[in-house]
């Protein structure tokens, strides 16, 4: 045997193995961490965006060219933590900030940065929720890539445009509440579940893939419907979320045992969920750090990570887009009187989601016609009306300047009130960064006689 090999799985010296854990311990982890309770103090943001040279977004940037410039970003001042998804989309992650205003001034700024340093690489960024024109290609290689792929490709393809072709707009609040009412963590739960189809339909920016309409106003949320719903479906609203949450998470699918580096790639186990993995200890006992990873490998529309993470809104055309869901989201949520408002507002569309035991969004029949009609939908553009003019009472109120709640009423003025989403401008034509490429709604209609927005 060569010298090494009897001991490269033994733990190095001095250092103690992490110790397993059980279903029991799992249990009850998830269930403390997952709602942290206390006034509804802080908000955040998340920014995807699509990257390509100015006037030719249809054609890939090559990695070395991605990778050069991204080295470039991670050397300024930032307050926002940068990534790279793996098909080469940026993320900006805001620090939790104090105020809407707050988080918006801070997010400005380091755009600002990024887009300067962008330019010097002959690049720019774009706000819409899936690639119009390119292919999926992922350019990052590293094993939780490389297992996320292969788990998801046993579902088709939509597991690989997610990864590599989708960007979005995301925002995270705190829990609330651990009292009952207008901002109690149950409450904001059940809300953001309700709520999330009128976003999605008021914020459908993503109507073409591969240079054609697909049919749907959001085609980012339809990709995530064609995910797995273990992966990225939504737990029932039924019951304490605490428990609802623990029991989804434990049941879900593991999407990879993890390996030391040096030790080979990550497996993929197809069919092994949580629970059963910290029930047999197969192929491995789980420990705390494989239950974390876990967690972060689920991408439910809503997810409670001590605060809640509301993943359903595409990315938003134009340097400012982002601003508008951001504040009517903060909005509806913090400001008591507008969450109740939104509240009511919302609560009879769940009728269209089915009994108990139904589908859960992004697969639900409410959410599918949120991604496909968008604000043509009559009911889910009543409701957006509705809590768009709450949260243009409620800004003020919040302390957001002139610009935010200029930028809200200008949003709810050309689409809300038209029954139109940003994706019938691109169906319309080349849209807002996007400034060539094939596509449009008109093209469509005269090779198939049909009109894709209908």
């Amino acid at each position: 045997m060569p010298e090494g090999d009897c001991t490269k799985h033994l733990t190095p010296p001095h250092t103690k193995a992490p110790d397993p854990v059980t279903e029991a311990e799992v249990e009850a982890l998830v269930r403390g961490i997952c709602f942290k309770t206390g006034p509804p103090r802080a908000l955040g943001v998340e920014l995807e965006w699509l990257v390509h040279e100015p006037g030719l977004a249809q054609v890939p940037v090559p990695a070395a060219r991605l990778e050069a410039a991204y080295a470039a970003l991670r050397a300024l001042p930032l307050h926002a933590s940068l990534t790279v998804e793996p098909g080469g989309q940026l993320e900006l992650s805001s620090l939790p900030a104090a105020s809407l205003t707050e988080c918006v001034t801070v997010m400005r700024a380091d755009l600002g940065l990024v887009r300067d340093a962008l330019r010097s690489h002959r690049l720019t960024l774009s706000g819409i929720g899936a690639d119009p024109w390119r292919p999926p290609s992922r350019i990052l290689r590293e094993p939780r890539y490389d297992a996320l792929e292969s788990c998801l490709d046993r579902g088709g393809p939509a597991g690989r445009r997610m990864m590599c072709s989708t960007a979005s707009v995301q925002i995270c609040l705190d829990a609330g509440y651990e009292e009952p009412g207008p901002l109690g963590y149950a409450r904001r739960w059940r809300l953001a579940h309700l709520l999330g189809p009128v976003l999605v339909a008021a914020f459908a920016n993503s109507p073409l893939q591969d240079g054609r309409p697909t049919g749907w106003r959001s085609t980012r949320q339809a990709v995530w419907a064609g995910i797995e719903p273990g992966r990225s479906g939504a737990p029932p609203l039924e019951g304490e979320p605490r428990e609802t949450w623990t029991r989804h998470a434990l049941d879900a699918p593991v999407m990879c045992v993890k390996r030391p580096p040096g030790e080979g790639p990550w497996s993929a186990p197809e069919g092994l969920t949580f629970r059963a993995w910290a029930r047999s200890g197969v192929p491995r006992p789980p420990t705390r750090d494989d239950l974390d990873y876990h967690l972060t490998t689920l991408f439910p529309p809503v997810r409670p990570r001590g605060h809640l993470e509301l993943r359903m809104v595409d990315a938003q055309p134009g340097e400012d887009g982002w601003i508008v869901p951001l504040a009517v989201t903060s909005a509806l949520f913090d400001d008591p009187e507008a969450a109740e408002t939104a509240y009511r507002a919302v609560k009879p569309l769940a009728e269209r989601d089915g009994p108990p035991g139904s589908p859960a969004g992004p697969h639900s029949p409410l959410w599918l016609d949120a991604a496909r009609h968008g604000m043509a939908d009559a009911e889910l553009r009543e409701a957006a009306a509705v809590c768009f003019a709450a949260a243009l009472d409620a800004l003020p109120r919040m302390g957001a300047d002139a610009s935010v709640r200029d930028a809200v009423a200008a949003f709810a003025d050309r689409y809300v009130a038209r029954g139109r989403c940003p994706a019938d401008d691109l169906l319309d034509g080349p849209g807002d960064g996007l400034p060539d490429g094939p596509g449009g709604a008109h093209r469509h209609q005269e090779a198939t006689g049909k009109d894709s927005r209908r």
